[in-house]
């Protein structure tokens, strides 16, 4: 057995009157991602983390800003995408994720299961197998979102 691990990150400014989606769940809040796409750092984050466990580029190659076809794309089309890109390079299992948001306001905690389950299910791994994490920038970034990501993956040899 062969282990590939990938590391992505994302960030966006936040603007008043858009959506906040992170992981997939849409947040309560006045400000949401100013993004091409839905501008969900975290599956953002988690789609450049997946593709950078076999060396694939990241999702500005796949999906570019430019192009507008992606304007507005739901970010859990871009992970089934890039889940499809890795099923090509051989089999391969998820066996851990590790996700860590910074977002001063509004917290988080409260939606903390929700969008594990969500990613989990999105990913089709057990629930425990994605650790969900929540920072804040302690003022340095107000009006700002971040996350980072790690994925751990087994491959056949």
């Amino acid at each position: 057995m062969d282990f590939r691990i990938g590391f992505g990150e994302d960030a966006h400014r936040l603007e008043m009157g858009r959506p906040l989606v992170i992981g997939g769940v849409e947040v309560e809040s006045e400000h949401g991602a100013a993004a091409h796409s839905d501008g969900d750092v975290l599956l953002h984050a988690l789609s450049d983390a997946l593709l950078s466990s076999l060396a694939l580029g990241d999702i500005g190659f796949y999906f570019p800003p430019s192009n507008p076809d992606f304007k507005n794309l739901d970010s859990a089309d871009i992970v089934r995408r890039v889940l499809a890109l890795l099923r090509e390079h051989g089999p391969l299992a998820i066996s851990n994720i590790a996700i860590v948001v910074t977002l001063d306001r509004p917290k988080l905690g409260p939606y903390r299961e929700r969008i594990q389950r969500n990613v989990a299910s999105l990913l089709s791994v057990e629930a425990h197998n994605v650790g969900i994490g929540f920072k804040t920038s302690e003022g340095l970034a107000e009006m700002h979102i971040q996350a980072r990501a790690t994925v751990l993956l087994r491959t056949a040899s």
